[in-house]
């Protein structure tokens, strides 16, 4: 019996990417109604997507997903964190920024991290999950692929940025990734309680 779950985004390409992450499950995944806006008001990345999830769900009486993600940086004191998507006006601008603000800092470690929450239709969270990638942050930006921060963070195991990995290899080891593997892991938990 396939389930409905609702995507707590607008974002056809987060869709698409959730979709691939459960293609394996029994849950069919829609976006969320597009008159429907969650303000991210949590101080970390768990607390945005349990208030995205919890939001949808009640709204629609349907079960909900949502993640929230960014990025940290060690020597800015984990941020731009939990307003990553905020820190510019694009993903230029976004990039500028923070290489501006880590100059020539010799420490240029970070995560990208993710978390990820599904709800009741009641909005009561069932799962969460989170998942992180370490790397570093590149004095200039490389490769075309992704979007956000991807050209600026390099993971040393794979000697690529986010940006110059093909979408298999980026799902290994991304936060994203890594999130979805352990939410995978729980879901048989959550079917029998469906």
């Amino acid at each position: 019996m396939t389930k409905l779950l609702i995507v707590a985004t607008g974002n056809p390409g987060k869709l698409r990417e959730m979709q691939t992450y459960l293609a394996d499950s029994d849950w069919e995944l829609t976006l969320k109604p597009e008159e429907l806006e969650i303000e991210e008001t949590g101080d970390t990345f768990a607390a945005n997507a349990c208030l995205k999830a919890s939001q949808v769900a009640q709204a629609t009486g349907s079960w909900a997903i949502a993640d929230d993600s960014g990025l940290q940086v060690d020597a800015l004191q984990g941020a731009p964190g939990v307003y990553s998507a905020r820190y510019g006006k694009t993903d230029s601008d976004r990039i500028a920024r923070l290489l501006k603000e880590l100059g020539d800092t010799p420490n240029r470690q970070a995560q990208f991290v993710c978390a990820v929450a599904i709800a009741r239709p009641d909005g009561i969270i069932a799962l969460q999950s989170e998942g992180y990638c370490r790397g570093e942050i590149l004095h200039a930006p490389r490769g075309h692929g992704g979007f956000g921060y991807d050209p600026v963070f390099y993971v040393p195991e794979t000697h690529l940025t986010f940006a110059e990995m093909t979408p298999e290899v980026k799902r290994s080891v991304s936060h994203r990734g890594k999130a979805f593997v352990d939410l995978l892991q729980k879901l048989p938990h959550l079917n029998n309680n469906y």
